[in-house]
């Protein structure tokens, strides 16, 4: 889950981060009233997505009448599919220098990394594409956790005008609310030395683990949701995890890891898959519901089917899936690897039904759905 600005910032100062004072507005009037409060100020689009600045979505006011008139165009704009509807009126600081500071999932090493760089306010990415020893990184062992000395190493032979000490310090602090927080990523961009020498969080990424959802419910009531396609509000309003991909071969399996395994060997085969749609767990039973959604998606080619039974049975998947096939009659290649509990049973009613005997395995029946795909 990810979290606009505003909602972001306050995870930072409450674990001793310094931010810029802020006030945040839904209307032109009452980002006037909070600029005559701040002062100068920056007036920034509260988007749950990047590249704010470059679409015109942050902009510096030395005055009420310019945060009122930035106000009135930043609000109602769209930014990469997202409408503004709010905005944050934030002091202005005296910027000597500008760091990145991050702390994210490591899905390479599995363990928090900590990312250090002096090019703040750039996109990390482009950073790491043109000047990636620009950017130092450190895995961190979470029995210990990051220490004074291993952030210090980190940042110690640096230039940083002074402000190693200080640096270091907050990179403790933002593990530490990497940690309280369930982050899977948490990251300051940037990161500022002001004129009073203090270090300050001029903008916060955070995306919440979400496997961490039931444990941070506070947090969660003031997270963004993500948006979801049409399609995924229908597999979610049916209790499927569904997510729709740009591919032309669907993938229907039960459980999240043989799903992905089956993605993974339609992508080896040369092919790529329409979605990701598992009916594991206990939504074994919607393996109707689970068809009429994959079918629904525009442009597919081929059907790979991957059922692999143990306390979701073969034969009740299979048996809802033949119901919507019987009841939908689609023209597309279907391939099914069948495998485990109640697979004879599965096997039986595939042969009834389609006249279809499934392949001997997941390579074959995905190598046979792609070569469809392919129209071969």
């Amino acid at each position: 889950m990810n979290f606009e600005e505003f909602a972001a910032k306050p995870i930072l100062a409450n674990a001793g981060i310094r931010v810029p004072k802020s006030i945040l507005c839904e209307t032109p009037d009452e980002v006037a009233r909070a600029a005559h409060d701040i002062g100068r100020c920056v007036v920034k689009a509260q988007v749950p997505v990047g590249k704010r600045g470059k679409a015109g979505g942050i902009q510096l006011a030395n005055s009420v009448n310019d945060a009122k008139k930035h106000a009135q165009n930043i609000i109602g704009m769209k930014i990469n599919g997202y409408v503004v509807d709010k905005v944050l009126v934030e002091a202005q600081s005296n910027i000597i220098r500008e760091f990145y500071a991050a702390i994210l999932n490591d899905p390479v090493t599995q363990t928090p990394l900590v990312m250090f760089s002096t090019e703040g306010g750039m996109d990390i990415e482009e950073v790491a594409a043109s000047q990636p020893d620009k950017i130092k990184q450190a895995k961190i062992d979470v029995r210990h956790g990051l220490s004074l000395t291993q952030a210090f190493g980190l940042v110690e032979d640096l230039e940083l005008s002074g402000a190693n000490e200080e640096v270091a310090k907050v990179l403790i602090k933002l593990y530490s609310a990497y940690r309280k927080n369930d982050a899977e990523l948490l990251e300051i961009n940037p990161l500022v030395l002001n004129s009073s020498r203090s270090l300050e969080a001029l903008d916060c990424k955070f995306v919440l683990d979400d496997s961490a959802v039931k444990r941070q419910p506070d947090l969660v009531a003031i997270g963004t949701p993500e948006k979801l396609t049409e399609l995924e509000k229908r597999g979610e309003q049916h209790g499927i995890k569904y997510v729709e991909l740009n591919g032309n071969v669907v993938v229907l399996a039960n459980g999240a890891g043989l799903t992905m395994t089956t993605m993974d060997v339609v992508r080896h085969y040369g092919g790529e898959p329409a979605n990701f749609c598992e009916i594991g767990g206990e939504a074994y039973t919607k393996g109707r519901a689970a068809l009429e959604l994959v079918l629904a998606k525009p442009g597919i080619k081929s059907l790979v089917v991957n059922f692999c039974g143990a306390f979701a049975r073969c034969d009740v998947m299979m048996e809802g899936l033949l119901e919507a096939w019987v009841s939908l009659k689609p023209r597309i290649p279907v391939f099914f690897s069948i495998a485990g509990t109640g697979d004879e049973e599965a096997i039986i009613m595939l042969k009834k039904t389609l006249n279809l005997d499934p392949l001997p395995n997941i390579d074959e029946a995905c190598k046979a759905a792609v070569k469809a795909a392919e129209g071969q």
